[in-house]
């Protein structure tokens, strides 16, 4: 009985030591794509990825980060004094994972047996765990079901890699290293953030946005958000990778994403017209999104409550099947319902004064409610709308293309003149009769009229507005998933 107690035990230290890391004290290491050429952390790292190599160091939360997860021509050293990592070199031929279990089997032959056993008690214990999270599930299913979102043309890429546990993007090693195989080929847009460039990366397109300086709090806050939030979604911009790299002795910070090659939806309907199934389909792509984002998720690959707080037609994305994509979550707010917490960032840079709600301008909003971001949100999404329709043809009439309140305010509005229109005037954008002699646009010119009431509660939500709009959908001969957009 003593033997197989003593047997139990050692099993039981060998199954938690497969989640044990090094705690030791802080080291120096050897870094890149710092300031300096050193920094600090708890382990030192030294990384090989498909010929590109990193240093660096990782704090105690990211030391499972030492693991290559057997991601093919990626090699991974992890050490523990002072600049172990500055002269580490690179074996011959990186080990893939089959040359390194042959490795193992000849050095570790007399342990085999016992690590064979061991493995087999893990896995039944992760069995056993995850059979009673599935039993919970049934009885209690998540708040909303996540559809894969994924585009057609990155999804080689992103077998090839493994995710990084969020489902959003590239492994944290793999990202670190993405500004040095990306080729910007063409500047396709230009903004008081900075650029966004079309570039190549592994035979595809992507877009990488370049955050200038001023806006660097945005790019935190975005890279944070992308990696630590279930995201995934067919309506929110798809996030690859985010990385700094160095450029005429100045620092740039990139955002790596899918490219969409019909720009945004500001740009797209500049030189588009609609006919009104389409504005349907582009209408509900939206709303979709936006509940996606407004909705905390509450699964083990769940996601908090988002707020985007700077919704506008420059910020969301026109794809080639006709649906829409929302993007920029520089300014985005987190709320998570279960942990009681509010997360607002720490970003200076406030929203677009143009698409500002009233309770926004006239400083009424209560900034410790989470609600009331989503509300704004909603007073947003019904100004988009209106640009939306603007350019629908209905029997024949289309109006040009305008900007929300350009009928009252210059280009370029104060907070004090917007506040005036929105505020003190109430003025809400005009509707033209044409909209009212077609089912589609009558229903839509209903729900913007219910996202600009003066009373944030009184306004419809997004799960109400895009479940509006599907029944619209549905009540149609046709199927949005197979309009194309002729341009």
């Amino acid at each position: 009985m003593e033997a197989a107690a003593g047997f139990l035990l050692l099993l039981t230290l060998m199954c938690s030591s497969l989640n044990t890391v090094h705690s030791g004290h802080r080291v120096n290491c050897a870094c890149e794509n710092t300031y300096t050429d050193s920094c600090v952390g708890f382990v030192c790292f030294f990384t090989w990825n498909h010929g590109q190599v990193t240093k660096g160091s990782f704090e105690k939360d990211q030391m499972e980060q030492c693991i290559a997860n057997g991601i093919p021509n990626v090699f991974v050293k992890c050490c523990y004094t002072d600049y172990c990592n500055a002269n580490l070199t690179l074996p011959e031929k990186p080990v893939e994972p089959s040359e390194s279990g042959s490795v193992i089997v000849l050095v570790v032959v007399p342990l085999l047996v016992l690590l064979l056993l061991s493995i087999t008690v893990c896995i039944f214990v992760l069995w056993l765990r995850s059979k009673r999270q599935h039993d919970l599930q049934e009885h209690h299913p998540p708040m909303l079901k996540l559809p894969s979102g994924a585009d057609p043309t990155y999804g080689d890429i992103f077998d090839e890699f493994c995710t990084s546990g969020s489902g959003t993007g590239l492994p944290y090693l793999v990202q670190r290293t993405m500004a040095r195989q990306i080729s910007l080929v063409e500047c396709v847009g230009k903004g008081r953030y900075g650029e966004v460039w079309r570039g190549t990366w592994m035979g595809e397109n992507v877009a990488v946005k370049i955050f200038s300086s001023r806006d660097e709090q945005s790019w935190f806050r975005e890279t944070e958000i992308y990696n630590t939030v279930q995201l995934r979604h067919e309506n929110i911009l798809g996030f690859i990778a985010s990385d700094m790299t160095s450029k005429n002795s100045s620092t740039q910070l990139w955002l790596v994403t899918h490219f969409h090659e019909l720009g945004s939806l500001y740009d797209f309907l500049q030189y588009s017209l609609l006919d009104p199934e389409t504005c349907l389909c582009m209408c509900l792509s939206i709303a979709s999104g936006l509940v996606h984002l407004h909705t905390e998720i509450l699964t083990t690959q769940g996601k908090p409550a988002i707020a985007h707080r700077d919704l506008k037609s420059r910020n969301i994305l026109v794809k080639r099947n006709g649906q829409c994509c929302i993007a920029d979550l520089g300014l985005a707010v987190i709320h998570s319902q279960s942990n009681d917490y509010l997360d607002v960032g720490n970003n200076p840079r406030v929203g677009t004064k143009r698409y500002m709600a009233p309770e926004v301008l006239d400083e009424s909003i209560r900034v410790d409610i989470f609600e009331s971001y989503k509300q704004t949100d909603i007073w947003a999404l019904g100004l988009v709308l209106w640009e939306i329709t603007r350019r629908t043809n209905v029997n024949g009439i289309v109006e040009e293309y305008r900007l929300p309140f350009f009928d009252v305010v210059p280009s370029d509005p104060s907070f004090e003149e917007m506040k005036k229109v929105v505020c003190v005037d109430q003025y809400r954008p005009c509707l033209h009769n044409r909209l009212h002699s077609h089912p589609i646009l009558s229903a839509i010119a209903k729900i913007m009229k219910e996202c600009w009431f003066q009373s944030p509660s009184a306004r419809l939500t997004a799960l109400r507005v895009r479940k509006t709009l599907a029944k619209l959908d549905q009540d149609q001969d046709y199927s949005t998933d197979k309009l194309k957009l002729d341009v």
